[in-house]
């Protein structure tokens, strides 16, 4: 029975992909060293682990909608489930090292993305939980247990780097259709050129009103 280690090196913003990507660095370590290992499913849940680090009041402005009122923290700080992936390591003996292709998103309706987008400056400490199966030969199958984890301090800037390959300086909002309709006739009566613009606008007056 193989006994594990699995260690993440570093990241980066995954290269040449049609959406964005962080790709992990994993090192896979077979410490009881049981012999060669002819392929092995690799699966991982990555959560974020919010109590890990500290926190800037600009920071726990813009946490507000996640985890309410800083006053409300010891009890709304909580894990959030980034994603689940997956990949297939080829064969190897006693040591590999691989890369986890990990999708992200900067749809800010999806938790992890409201997290990763307040951060600015500073680490993401994340929790990698790792499961799967190994292949061996003559063929022969073992689990991999869900108890085999890993911790990793994301840079926030990786993240950004990844974000910027595809909405450089931006963001992304999701809207209905009906609002989007009702910000491009605004943007008609007011003759104002960008999306931007407009929100800017609204946003001012919205802030005048309620002065």
């Amino acid at each position: 029975m193989s006994t594990l280690a699995i260690s993440v090196i570093e990241a980066a913003p995954a290269p040449q992909t049609g959406a964005p990507a962080i790709n992990f660095r994993l090192r896979i370590e077979d410490i009881l060293q049981s012999g060669p290992i002819h392929a092995m499913l690799l699966r991982c849940h990555l959560r974020i682990e919010p109590r890990r680090r500290a926190y800037t009041p600009e920071e726990k402005a813009r946490l507000y909608e996640l985890f309410g009122a800083p006053a409300q923290w010891d009890r709304t700080l909580q894990s959030v489930t980034w994603t689940h992936a997956s990949t297939l390591v080829p064969s190897y003996e006693r040591r590999t090292d691989i890369d986890l292709f990990v999708p992200v998103t900067y749809d800010l309706e999806v938790a992890s993305a409201k997290y990763f987008h307040a951060i600015r400056d500073g680490d993401i400490p994340l929790s990698f939980f790792f499961s799967g199966s190994i292949f061996r030969t003559p063929f022969s199958v073992e689990p991999i247990s869900w108890d085999l984890e890993s911790t990793f301090r994301l840079p926030s800037d990786v993240w950004r780097a990844t974000m910027d390959r595809f909405f450089a300086g931006g963001g992304w909002v999701r809207l209905q259709r009906e609002t989007i309709d009702r910000l491009q006739a605004f943007r008609g009566r007011q003759a104002v050129v960008t999306w931007d613009e407009a929100i800017d606008q609204l946003l001012q007056a919205a802030s005048q009103q309620s002065i």
